[in-house]
């Protein structure tokens, strides 16, 4: 994964490695929300949800140092991707995407505890 990714923007918080986690645990539960609405045949839910998803995904992107390296330019374009997919999702009524960007969502959390020694 690489903390160097994020390395440069240690001012956001004491620690800025567990706020990137609680950004991914945010996005989890906002996509679970997007699939609730789904279900539900709520429109009006699932693209607040998505667009707050989005939101997270912008932040994860802005924050990332493109001086640390590779790994910031990999996760910016896995950013991309899944902000595409969520899109492409919510205009097709998609449940298995967001269970896709779920996934993906759920393999970073689980990179990044490691990572930082959670």
């Amino acid at each position: 994964m690489g903390i160097e990714a994020y390395q440069q923007q240690s001012a956001i918080s004491e620690d800025p490695y567990l706020l990137i986690l609680k950004l991914y645990e945010g996005l989890l539960k906002y996509l679970s929300f997007v699939k609730s609405a789904m279900e539900d045949g709520d429109i009006e839910s699932k693209f607040k949800y998505i667009n707050k998803s989005v939101a997270i995904f912008d932040e994860l992107r802005n924050v990332l140092d493109f001086d640390g390296g590779d790994v910031a330019y990999y996760l910016d374009g896995l950013y991309l991707y899944q902000i595409e997919t969520l899109f492409t999702a919510g205009i097709d009524d998609n449940i298995n995407s967001v269970g896709q960007v779920m996934k993906v969502v759920q393999g970073l959390i689980e990179a990044w505890k490691e990572e930082i020694g959670l």
